[in-house]
């Protein structure tokens, strides 16, 4: 057997996340199938992650199993010609037999995008604000996040995970254009719903119905009920993993 690293990227609007889904599409299920028929056996994938329903990435790492040697460039071509328009591969890598796509990643990053403006082309993309919110207040709360290892509070509720300790690296936000600002997370890893919770409280700062010393002590609670409400997944994108290798 020859381990592989698949890079892709997918649309998540038709899907229910990343995993195999009991009453939806999940973006592993349809990655599965093109590697069955092309190495005419069941093919185990496994990502980086997951994402939640919605949720787009630029950049996704999976790794899987194959019974012969492939020609990487020939091999994900073939895959392309499989998948629909909203998931593409770009890279296929030949590494270790015990490199795992989701143990071995160091880092994750995900980017958040917020619009004031009105656009058809954005309805999908973008968080649409009908005020600007204080971007700068909100900065200063982001900053916070770097100081915890501990985000229950941002956690979605009833999780199978063992610990819901994170080491949050970078945590800021960019304007992007006039009417468009980004919000740019990196960490070790992820919780369920965490970003998507974090932003939403970053957002009650922003308006000014939370302070910077609120947002602190939202943390310090380890309490979901005491966070803001999680912001809609189609403005989120996972953009970046980093491995050792």
């Amino acid at each position: 057997m020859q381990r592989y690293f698949l890079y892709l990227a997918y649309d998540g609007t038709a899907y229910n996340g990343w995993q195999i889904q009991p009453n939806g599409t999940g973006v592993q299920e349809i990655l599965m199938r093109a590697l069955a028929t092309l190495l005419q056996c069941d093919t185990e994938l496994t990502g980086a992650g997951r994402t939640d329903t919605g949720v787009h990435a630029s950049l996704m790492v999976a790794h899987f199993d194959s019974p012969v040697p492939l020609d990487e460039v020939a091999f994900a071509d073939k895959l392309n010609r499989l998948l629909p328009p909203d998931i593409s591969v770009f890279r296929l890598r030949a590494v270790q037999p015990d490199a795992h796509a989701r143990f071995d990643a160091t880092s994750r990053t995900y980017h958040y995008y917020i619009t004031t403006q009105k656009s058809p082309f954005f309805r999908t993309y973008r968080y649409r604000l009908f005020h600007k919110p204080d971007i700068e207040r909100m900065n200063e709360a982001a900053a916070v996040l770097t100081e915890y290892t501990d985000f229950t509070s941002f956690s979605k509720l009833h999780t199978d995970v063992k610990t819901n300790n994170c080491r949050i690296t970078h945590a800021a936000w960019t304007q992007v254009d006039a009417h468009t600002w980004v919000f740019t997370i990196t960490a070790d890893r992820f919780l369920r719903n965490m970003v998507r919770a974090i932003v939403g409280t970053l957002l009650e700062v922003g308006r000014g119905k939370l302070t910077v010393d609120d947002f602190r002590r939202i943390i310090g609670q380890k309490d979901r009920g005491c966070a803001g409400m999680s912001v809609p997944g189609h403005a989120l994108f996972l953009t970046d993993i980093t491995y050792p290798y």
